[in-house]
């Protein structure tokens, strides 16, 4: 017997969903990080903070609550003007503000801070919270937009934190269900540890979904769908978005090629390898049979191999 909708989103409300009172102090911290950061960047510096936005899965309310040992990531976009836009000094802006977060938290310990490929990363141990902060240099035509660079390949994307945001809510006016979607199959890819899947792969992926088979009625039903999807195609088909519609059609010669709803010149899924690749359709599949069995069985130790044992459908 299926998983009736009420029982998939009291396991989404109950164990994945970001609590409101924990939401609220997460807001607190990062409001307090950018507030100290915005006023250190711009100091004494020709350096420009045009905007900050709170973005990625957070702002999208796609998160989810820290569960085992994976952190609540929150990005949060600065849009800085007066940087040069080459790798160099992206480089040295993400320096600057990994040196600037050191000088915010004298008593963290230093393997609390990262610089990754695209930003600078703060980890806060108590609050299981780690916080993305994303150099974006403004473009001047367009506010919401902007470049990110890659500071290992060079590589130049451009980038609009709050378009992200508005495809996603775009999505889940069409399917109420979208984002209790999205949850459950980033629940099952970090329980899974699958390499190279990201949240917003998982976001598109579902979002490709409900462009092509329309919302969901059936909660259970679109999940298996969405990895009978990925089992079946094993990500060698290119997903487009209808924002791309009428845009110049850019060709990749990546393994997975999933166009950006923003940018189409940027395949956002460009860094999964042939192998990682493989792994992920593999994973599916075998999540698929599983969940078909569990599904036909009525078996919540199945539905637990899926998506760990916190799984739970009722009091």
């Amino acid at each position: 017997m299926p998983l009736s909708n009420t029982e998939l989103e009291y396991f989404d409300h109950n164990v994945l969903r970001l609590p409101a009172e924990k939401r609220k102090e997460y807001h607190a911290q990062v409001d307090n990080l950018v507030s100290e950061l915005k006023k250190r960047i711009t100091d004494k510096s020709e350096l420009k903070v045009t905007k900050v936005v709170k973005a990625g899965s957070f702002a999208k309310y796609t998160i989810l609550r820290k569960v085992d040992d994976y952190p609540t990531d929150i990005d949060v976009v600065f849009y800085i003007t007066g940087v040069n836009e080459d790798s160099k000094s992206y480089e040295k802006l993400c320096n600057r503000i990994y040196e600037l977060l050191l000088e915010i938290y004298p008593t963290k310990k230093v393997e609390d801070f990262e610089i990754q490929r695209r930003a600078a990363t703060v980890v806060f141990v108590k609050s299981g919270l780690s916080v993305d902060i994303v150099p974006v240099l403004q473009d001047s035509s367009k506010p919401d937009h902007g470049w990110q660079l890659d500071i290992k390949t060079g590589e130049k994307n451009l980038t609009c934190a709050p378009c992200h945001i508005q495809f996603v809510r775009n999505r889940k006016d069409k399917d109420k269900h979208f984002r209790t979607l999205v949850r459950l199959a980033k629940r099952w890819k970090h329980f899974h540890d699958l390499p190279g899947l990201k949240s917003f792969h998982i976001e598109l992926i579902m979002a490709h979904l409900v462009d092509t088979e329309g919302p969901a009625e059936n909660i259970e039903k679109r999940f298996r769908e969405f990895l009978l999807y990925i089992a079946q195609t094993r990500l060698k088909k290119r997903i487009d978005f209808p924002e791309n519609s009428g845009k110049t059609e850019v060709s990749f010669s990546d393994p997975v090629v999933i166009i950006d709803p923003v940018t189409p010149e940027n395949n956002v899924a460009s860094r999964i390898t042939k192998d990682e690749q493989e792994l992920i359709g593999a994973a599916a599949e075998a999540a698929w049979e599983a969940a078909t069995y569990a599904s036909v069985k009525n078996s919540d130790d199945v539905w637990k191999e899926i998506f760990g044992g916190r799984f739970k459908i009722r009091d």
